[in-house]
């Protein structure tokens, strides 16, 4: 059984993402400056909606997701080394944003919403959200790499995350009518920070 922190990232036993000293935690660019990710889908699985998912990506950053020929949605962070899972439940996880947020979590990214700097952007409700999952909530030690925090970035959580009384649990500052929590498509600045990260 995996230990999910923020639940969709399995919890990394010995680092943070994104705050790598030696970089063995990102997949590695090849001679040809292309960062080669290998993948097999399972055939329980419509492989459109992934390969379509994962075509943003090719379009647009140097990350190739190259075909090698669950119960919940779920990633480690970063390159982890051997086989490593992205499970897409059948039910709530096989849809464009979900798949780009998931990936995202292999190649080394943390929720928006957890960034070290997010209390100047956003308030967590505490009171709001069921105290079970209060721990998606909490502040990571992240390299942002330079970037502004991205409202619309594919790996925010909505406004209503695990809430309990149907409240805000996270509301944005200072404009709180702000829309956070999209899972439409990797935004500008997710794929600069994917670009930046891996020096696409």
């Amino acid at each position: 059984r995996e230990l999910l922190l923020e639940g969709d990232i399995v919890l990394p036993r010995t680092r943070n993402a994104l705050v790598c000293a030696n970089n063995n935690c990102f997949w590695k660019k090849s001679s040809t400056g292309l960062v080669q990710v290998p993948f097999t889908v399972s055939a329980d699985f419509c492989k459109a909606v992934i390969a379509g998912a994962m075509a943003t990506f090719h379009s647009k950053t140097c990350i190739r997701f190259s075909s090698l020929s669950p119960l919940r949605c779920y990633s480690s962070l970063g390159r982890t080394g051997g086989k490593q899972v992205v499970s897409l439940s059948k039910r709530g996880c096989v849809y464009h944003g979900i798949v780009q947020h998931e990936l995202n979590h292999a190649l080394g990214f943390y929720h928006e919403h957890t960034r070290s700097d997010r209390d100047r952007y956003v308030t967590i409700n505490w009171q709001n959200i069921d105290p079970t999952m209060q721990y998606n909530f909490n502040k990571e030690n992240t390299n942002n790499l330079n970037t502004p925090y991205d409202y619309s970035s594919v790996m925010h959580y909505g406004k209503t995350a695990f809430t309990i009384n149907g409240l805000n649990t996270i509301t944005p500052i200072p404009d709180a009518s702000v829309q956070i929590g999209q899972r439409v498509d990797l935004s500008v600045i997710d794929i600069q920070r994917i670009n930046t990260l891996y020096n696409c």
